[in-house]
């Protein structure tokens, strides 16, 4: 595995601010099988939650294996919690309110034995979050994830959330996603936030499936807000929103054209740690 070390290495003009972590692994999304980090009383923590492939879909014995590798390498603590979670089914605003949906998280193809109330519970103790709140309604053609809260909306500050819409009547998603919108402006109402919509791609086809694009996608780093772009007529309106609110970040598109192939995006593909 050296030899690959060397050859990821070779992409980079400086090293400075990068670590590389070897493990082997059987997929690409480290937002979904990697720990997820958290403060507890100022000290940094992991929680290695299960991943079973997005309720044993494809096969991820060896995805695991991540956060083990990256708890070796940072010498962090890691808790291991006997419940089936991926990073991208939540969304938190770091003050309390935990966002996801009920597709997902109350799939029997994950934890079949919890009820809603016990897995609320297990958020809130484990996540240190106030509120769990579930969104009933949307998705998005050529998912494997049941949902992911990730790909549709997203909190971009402490009370602003950002949602994908769609306005074309005929598009297969327009039901799901119109209902979806109506419950996140009951969620807005009741806890007093605020709602940024985000355009809905034209159909992106591969192989004659329609595959997940969505600026939903987003991640924020240190100083920017990287965008996931498709090469269709709304990626500039949607770096354009991305650009009106991040007024004191950097906007940077990064083309997911060929990323979504493998049915994500940007922030499926990321993880980032406290």
């Amino acid at each position: 595995m050296c030899d690959d070390i060397a050859l990821v290495k070779s992409y980079f003009k400086s090293f400075e601010n990068l670590e590389f972590v070897e493990f082997q692994t059987n997929d690409t999304w480290a937002r979904d099988c990697s720990a997820i980090s958290i403060l507890e009383n100022g000290e940094k923590k992991l929680l290695d939650f299960t991943f079973t492939g997005w309720g044993s879909k494809f096969d991820a014995h060896l995805d695991n294996e991540m956060s083990r590798a990256l708890t070796e390498h940072y010498k962090t603590p890691m808790k291991t919690i006997d419940f089936i979670l991926e990073g991208g089914a939540i969304e938190s605003n770091n003050k309390g309110l935990l966002l996801t949906t009920s597709e997902c998280m109350l799939n029997p193809n994950r934890n079949s034995s919890y009820t809603k109330e016990q897995t609320t519970e297990l958020l809130k103790r484990e996540l240190g979050v106030s509120e769990v709140l579930y969104l009933d309604y949307g998705y998005l053609a050529g998912d494997d994830t049941d949902s992911h809260i990730d790909t549709l909306a997203r909190f971009v500050d402490e009370r602003t959330i950002m949602y994908l819409t769609c306005k074309d009547e005929n598009d297969e998603h327009y039901e799901q996603i119109s209902k979806m919108e109506t419950q996140l402006k009951e969620f807005a109402k009741q806890y007093d936030l605020d709602l940024i919509a985000l355009p809905f791609t034209d159909a992106v086809y591969f192989d004659d499936e329609r595959i997940p694009a969505t600026y939903a996608n987003f991640l924020i780093i240190n100083g920017a807000v990287i965008v996931p772009t498709y090469r269709v007529s709304q990626d500039e309106e949607a770096l354009q929103i991305f650009r009106d609110f991040f007024k004191e970040r950097d906007v940077v598109a990064v083309d997911c054209s060929v990323l979504i192939r493998q049915h994500g995006s940007l922030h499926c593909v990321t993880m980032q740690f406290i």
